[in-house]
């Protein structure tokens, strides 16, 4: 058994960084490297490729990087394991085998699939399947016939399974972003399955890494610790096989791997810090210890997990209607009052009532909450948008926004994007459905023109019913005293750094203590209610809290945020990226003596 391996991550999102594959590859010593490219719309874009194309289907991205990496891959024999297969998993490993015998290398490429289960909808309802949606409570039915695609989310099993049948690059459908990195962990040091600490210490390394250089520096709050943005390194997990691991990155690359850059990954998207549900298991992120020790190295230690849900999550994309959006540059003295001019000139004249609208003053604050903005531009960027399923009522929106540029205020001039045009919404549902109603499948290929192909049903491995929570409860902070002294105003962001994310239209801030004696202060008034205050319009549903004394840190979970979430969202920001950095904008008054020493 190996006493460590390495990980690396070389893509987060379909259309990040082309090269990141090479540079990881001629960087240093790499054991596996992880690719992730699916969100939840993504599996809808691919479909509608597909649909255009029978041979498409999958992130081409993938084999434009193939071209040039494919010697240093062979040649250094690593291992590299990606979701890009999408929706045609088996066309793109077909691809992958075509261009290696080109290029003269003998290689074995594996297949995962089995995640589609689109065609089964009618079949698994009738079975019992219920497909609820898990954000809303909304019953199927009503879309059911709406559905262009569905994938359950696989775990990490099946890619062990073509990691033990020696493929050098494996390609999947709808594995999870942890699954593909927890695998090589499975596979390499043979781990058992129900050992749910061990899962739960791969599936935390998983989410550090699997943003791509979000996980090394890229996207932090205190951007100016980042020595340099070129030549971005990615991370690397060096696991052990106690499931102890370090974080780090090639040198002579830029970004930072630090305290700062591992926490706030581990509070991205984050939901319930007591129950990150995957479907290798429950980790437990409440007990996730950190450690920084220097020179872009960040130790990992105390994961604990439980047992496997009974149920896996199947993502679903589904027709919504129509959506279009647009903009006129407004520049000049008294910018407000002249959009607020050009915004009543323009609903009246498209004349119809849209089942959602939304109308932006993109750089004067619109995506922050309204006490923030309290400055006036010279020029800004007025962005309508608007929701309906009928796309008469759509097109008549494209038309008149050119209109205005010669029908109203002076200043105006059209947006380089012209005539908006309509788009059709494909929107996301979430649902459960019972792990033994799923075969993944397993088909590898190779140079030689061998075939070999199996199955693995899933039966219940964990405990049947609700997920297991973790039985970590914060320490009560009840009764605490503020040290005494003068009081100082700041900005929260002198006091904390912080990581926003989306779920559907659920927005998570992750808020991280600069000082363990920050912390206590934190907890004490950084309540769930003051944050649905400052963001007062901005969220509609309901503010949860979540304590990690742990990370020193709090997760706030803002319900109805994200005007309908993804592509049904109007909203400028519809993920909620810049949520976080709006919040520590917040003005708080904190005893002055807590104030040094932060870093």
């Amino acid at each position: 058994m190996k006493k460590k391996i390495r990980i690396g991550n070389a893509g987060g999102y379909w259309g990040d960084d082309l090269d990141a594959l090479r540079r990881q590859l001629a960087g240093g010593p790499l054991d596996y490297i992880t690719m992730d490219f699916l969100a939840e719309i993504t599996m809808s874009i691919l479909r509608k490729q597909q649909l255009k194309n029978p041979e498409l289907g999958y992130a081409g991205d993938f084999l434009t990087q193939l071209q040039t990496c494919l010697p240093l891959i062979v040649n250094k024999k690593v291992k590299v394991i990606t979701n890009a297969g999408g929706i045609n998993p088996v066309g793109l490993g077909r691809r992958i085998i075509a261009l290696a015998g080109k290029m003269g290398f003998e290689l074995k490429v594996g297949v995962v699939y089995g995640d589609d289960v689109s065609n089964r909808l009618y079949e698994l309802t009738a079975g019992g399947e219920k497909f609820t949606n898990m954000e809303t409570g909304a019953a199927f039915a009503g879309v059911m016939h709406r559905v262009t695609c569905a994938n359950v989310y696989l775990g990490a099993e099946p890619v062990v399974a073509a990691l033990q049948a020696g493929c050098q690059i494996i390609v999947t459908g709808r594995v999870t972003d942890t699954g593909i990195t927890l695998a090589p962990m499975i596979h390499e040091f043979g781990w058992d399955m129900h050992d749910w600490d061990r899962m739960a210490a791969g599936i935390v390394a998983g989410h550090i890494i699997e943003c791509g250089a979000q996980g090394a520096g890229g996207n932090i709050t205190d951007w100016q610790d980042v020595p340099s943005f070129h030549n971005m390194g990615y991370p690397i997990i060096e696991m052990e096989p106690s499931g102890e691991f370090t974080v780090t990155k090639h040198k002579r690359t830029g970004g930072r791997v630090y305290e700062k850059s591992v926490k706030e990954q581990l509070v991205y998207e984050m939901g319930d810090p007591g129950q990150y549900i995957s479907p290798d298991g429950v980790a437990f992120f409440n007990t996730i210890k950190v450690h920084d020790e220097g020179n872009d190295r960040v130790r990992v230690t105390g994961v604990r997990g439980g047992p496997a849900p009974e149920m896996f999550k199947v993502s679903m994309a589904y027709t919504d209607g129509w959506k279009a959006e647009g903009e006129v540059l407004i520049s000049g003295p008294e910018v407000a009052r002249k959009a607020a001019a050009v915004e009543e000139i323009f609903w009246r004249k498209v004349g119809h009532k849209f089942a959602k609208t939304n109308t932006a003053l993109i750089g004067a604050g619109s995506i922050w909450p309204d006490r923030l903005s309290d400055y006036e531009p010279n020029e800004i960027y007025l962005r309508f948008g608007v929701c309906d399923d009928d796309l008469a009522k759509i097109n008549d929106f494209s038309k008149a926004l050119p209109a205005l540029i010669l029908a109203g205020p002076s200043g105006m001039a059209v947006s380089t994007r012209g005539r908006p045009r309509p788009q059709q919404v494909v929107a996301y549902w979430p649902a459960l459905m019972r792990r033994d109603g799923v075969t993944a499948k397993i088909l590898t290929l190779d140079t030689a023109g061998e075939e070999a192909f199996w199955q693995i049903e899933f039966p219940v491995r964990g405990e049947v019913g609700e997920p297991v929570t973790s039985d970590v409860k914060p320490v009560s902070k009840k009764g605490y005293q503020a040290p005494a002294g003068a009081l100082k105003e700041v900005k929260l962001r002198e006091l904390c750094y912080a990581r926003s994310g989306d779920k559907g239209d659920m927005c998570n801030v992750g808020v991280l203590a600069r000082s363990p004696k920050i912390y206590p202060w934190l907890c004490a008034n950084l309540t769930a209610a003051v944050v649905k205050r400052f963001f007062k319009g901005k969220v509609l549903g309901k503010v949860s809290r979540f304590e990690l004394d742990n990370l020193e840190g709090l997760n706030f979970l803002l319900e109805q945020s994200l005007g309908g979430g993804g592509t049904t969202s109007l909203l400028v920001d519809p993920q909620g990226k810049t949520m976080s950095q709006a919040l520590l904008e917040m003005q708080v008054k904190v005893p002055a003596g807590l104030l040094r020493g932060l870093k």
